[in-house]
């Protein structure tokens, strides 16, 4: 049996290799909301790749299966999680739906999209957490339309004290297949950073939102 970090290594490993995530030290992204940050991530690229696809969404599974229990529905958050949902809930052989980030403006006005039914244990599948407010408005509109949500699954968390926080009030169970500190781990033990780096990366994780506003990178 696969243990839990021998999985966050092997899905980090996949991560960089298709670089669906960048690490840049020395010449840091902006993210939308403006933070400064050595790391970008997209994991809508493991779609390109069947076998990183497939090992991503046979772990989600088997984590579902193994810490989840009596699920009946799995629910993608838009747009990045709806594809990933979409292979859990083929390989689990559950009905499957998705939450918009905001209900459509025309039509029937739906946030969720596909059949819910009150009373359903759900499973929420998310691609990357952050801070977790998407994925937590997400969780907020499944429980509003009367789903219990068991927990949500993602493929990488970076680990934010706001998200633990986050996710802790809202009494909702998240698990991650692959973190930040292993991501680190991994890169630094296969050279694909320095030791300067991780010195770099780990005082980005510390206080992302003020990192690089008043120091030289």
């Amino acid at each position: 049996m696969i243990s839990k970090r021998e999985t966050s290594l092997k899905v980090a490993e996949f991560l960089l290799q298709i670089k669906a995530i960048k690490l840049q030290p020395n010449s840091p992204f902006t993210w939308a909301s403006g933070w400064k940050s050595p790391i970008y991530c997209d994991n809508r690229v493991t779609l390109s790749y069947p076998p990183v696809r497939t090992y991503i969404r046979q772990r989600l599974s088997e984590v579902i299966n193994e810490e989840l229990n009596g699920v009946n529905l799995i629910a993608g958050v838009a747009t990045a999680g709806i594809p990933q949902g979409v292979l859990v809930a083929q390989e689990l052989g559950l009905p499957f739906a998705y939450v918009r980030s905001s209900p459509k403006d025309h039509g029937m006005n739906n946030m969720i999209e596909g059949e819910v039914t009150p009373g359903q244990k759900v499973v929420v599948v998310e691609d990357l957490v952050s801070t977790g407010k998407s994925s937590l408005k997400a969780v907020e509109a499944l429980r509003a339309a009367g789903c219990e949500v068991v927990g949500l699954v993602c493929i990488f968390n970076y680990g934010f004290d706001e998200a633990v926080e986050n996710f802790k009030n809202a009494n909702c169970k998240i698990i991650s297949l692959s973190n930040y500190s292993d991501l680190i781990d991994h890169a630094l033990s296969s050279s694909a950073i320095s030791e300067k780096d991780v010195e770099v990366l780990r005082s980005w994780r510390e206080d992302p939102s003020n990192w690089g506003k008043t120091e030289t990178v």
